[in-house]
């Protein structure tokens, strides 16, 4: 019931090899990595109205200065982050070039950071779509929890199902809302140009401000820089795009930064001029739409797709999340689990992963998540200025073609994400202070991960001189994953009981790294028959359960008894043992129901 239920809502396993076919093109890839950063248009010009608003709305006009400065901020990112691309052409973005470049410290400041933002990522972006729909329909107020958590398992299931599936059904909302956008800014534009909008509604610039302040402004500033949030996903996520794939990343880039700039220069325009006052029931998004048409379709049209587009932002994260993860775990920082593609191709461990802690979130703040937003600012920003600065560095010690406009670039760029990252420790320590408490934890878990498989692969190294222990019993079928000395322990216990026959079952992924287990086994068990059962869908369980059944009814025929041992080992600390023995442990729950197979497990004990 189980498998039927799975295959209806994720669709059937793919092979490996049509893996190609799973790549985005740039029309599809814009609209499922953009559309964090294109949503955050519709609160990022209101947060820098917000804070001017301190000093009066005859300071509003001072959003078109510190809308120019975003700008130039949004322009630094692009340059910045399509250098990386073409450097870092296999993805990973801040978090691999701050640790090529910066150490491995920074690298996992930047990784830890991002993977925190792009939970929550999806925690505010569902949370504010909620809260859109629940604005529209008072009645459904004390339902938000649960409608916020269907969205966030909606979103799951589909990416679940691919990553051209859910672009396909997510694309056609994202460029909704940017028509949409565009028709209101060209409206809104023409009524100011025909003299239908009276000047006197917003001050003039230049206008004179009481109690103005730098430091003011420079809060404005980094409020308005959190409509930058998501520039990054782009350079995460270039293994998910078609080839050749930096080119294609790069262009999307550029796409979405036209785009991104243009919205966010138009709903500031309006904003100053319509002399729109932010208010706590109506987004700014809202007024404009509502001066610009009435309270006629179009407004709720505008209102509708901005609600849209605010929930959809999460999938953001669910295509830069497991992408970086996958990063974090080949360099060991996270469970190797994380680097399994599943059923439809897609790493699902990280996806399922985000879902529910993105869940966990909603539940925990009660689906009222926006003071999250500034540390949800801040946990991009600080890998904005550690990739920034990782770039200055390699290009001062490259010295590559061309480098002196690159460093400019990454240098203006560094020292504004810099200032944006203090301002908002500055201003808004109350609400972003966690960051110092949970990022030092997720550095000190990642170590501890690395350490653990550190300690366990140099216990498992076959070039150690350790003995394997000799146990006494009979085995016939031995699942092996690698050559370590797991696997030695397991096959001197078949050998010591002098068997007919030991067969060593490999299930290889990929067709290369079949050829290359089955060259390395002949030379270290060349008198161990192996038998590799290639998986074009990933599965494990299914081609070695299958292949017990065969050599079970052979075996049968001749009433011979089929035992199967299954290698595991046992680390000091009891929780680690599940970050290595998932297969294992899954192998044998699958045989425990079959009487006519003896199963046995060899364990090994770690000693440190």
């Amino acid at each position: 019931m189980f498998t039927a239920l799975k295959r209806l809502l994720i669709g059937r396993p793919l092979k490996s090899a049509e893996l190609g076919e799973q790549k985005l093109n740039k029309t599809k890839a814009l609209a499922i990595l953009s559309s964090d950063a294109l949503s955050s248009v519709a609160y990022g010009p209101e947060q820098i109205l917000i804070v001017l608003m301190t000093a009066g709305p005859i300071a509003f006009w001072y959003s078109i200065p510190i809308a120019i400065g975003v700008l130039v901020l949004l322009l630094a990112l692009i340059l910045s982050y399509r250098q990386i691309i073409h450097a870092y052409p296999h993805g990973g973005g801040a978090y691999v070039v701050s640790k090529e470049n910066l150490g491995i410290l920074p690298g996992l400041v930047a990784g830890g950071s991002l993977l925190v933002d792009y939970i929550l990522t999806v925690a505010v972006s569902v949370s504010a779509g909620t809260d859109a729909i629940t604005s529209a329909f008072p009645s459904l107020h004390d339902y938000t929890v649960p409608i916020a958590i269907a969205f966030v398992l909606f979103i799951t299931v589909l990416n679940l199902r691919g990553v051209t599936e859910s672009a396909s059904v997510l694309a056609y909302p994202v460029y909704l809302f940017v028509l949409a956008l565009f028709i209101m800014i060209g409206v809104g534009i023409y009524d100011i140009a025909s003299g239908h909008v009276p000047r006197e509604l917003h001050a003039s610039l230049g206008t004179p401000v009481a109690g103005i302040s730098l430091f003011l402004l420079l809060k404005a500033f980094a409020s308005g820089s959190s409509a930058l949030t998501g520039v990054e996903a782009i350079s995460n996520a270039i293994p998910n795009f078609k080839s050749p794939a930096p080119n294609n990343a790069a262009k999307t880039l550029a796409a979405m930064g036209l785009l991104l700039a243009l919205l966010f220069s138009g709903i500031v325009f309006l904003a100053w001029y319509y002399g729109i006052t932010p208010h706590p029931e109506v987004t700014v998004v809202s007024e404009i739409a509502e001066q610009t048409f009435g309270r006629n379709a179009m407004y709720f049209v505008i209102q509708g797709t901005t609600a849209l587009i605010l929930i959809l932002a999460a999938n953001t994260g669910y295509s830069a999340f497991p992408l970086l993860a996958v990063s974090l775990a080949k360099d060991k920082f996270i469970p190797r689990m994380f680097t399994v593609r599943g059923d439809r191709l897609g790493y699902s461990n990280g996806i399922l992963m985000l879902g529910l802690s993105s869940i966990l979130l909603i539940i925990l703040f009660k689906g009222q998540t926006e003071h999250l937003i500034p540390l949800y600012a801040v946990g991009v920003f600080i890998p904005f200025t550690l990739s920034q600065t990782g770039m200055l560095l390699k290009w001062i010690r490259e010295k590559p073609k061309g480098w002196g406009l690159k460093l400019a670039i990454n240098g203006i760029g560094a020292l504004i994400c810099l200032v944006v990252t203090l301002m908002f420790f500055l201003t808004k320590f109350q609400q972003v202070w966690p960051v110092l408490v949970f990022l030092p934890l997720i550095i000190l878990l990642f170590r501890q991960i690395r350490k653990h498989y550190d300690a366990v692969g140099d216990q498992l190294r076959l070039s150690t001189c350790e003995p394997p222990i000799t146990i006494e019993g009979n085995v016939i079928i031995v699942p092996v994953a690698g050559m370590t000395h797991v696997v030695e322990n397991s096959l001197r216990y078949a050998k010591s009981l002098k068997p007919e026959q030991i067969i060593a079952v490999h299930v290889p992924f990929e067709r290369e790294e079949e050829a290359v287990f089955e060259e390395k086994w002949k030379q270290w068990q060349p008198d161990v028959r192996l038998v590799t059962l290639h998986s074009p869908y990933r599965s494990i369980i299914q081609p070695l359960t299958k292949f017990i059944d065969t050599v079970q009814r052979k075996a049968g025929e001749m009433n011979v008894q089929v035992t199967v041992v299954i290698p595991q080992f046992i680390p000091k600390k009891g929780w680690h043992h599940i970050l290595h023995n998932q297969s294992s442990l899954l192998i044998r729950a699958h045989l425990l129901y079959r009487r006519d197979v003896i199963i046995t497990t060899v364990p090994y004990h770690l000693k440190k």
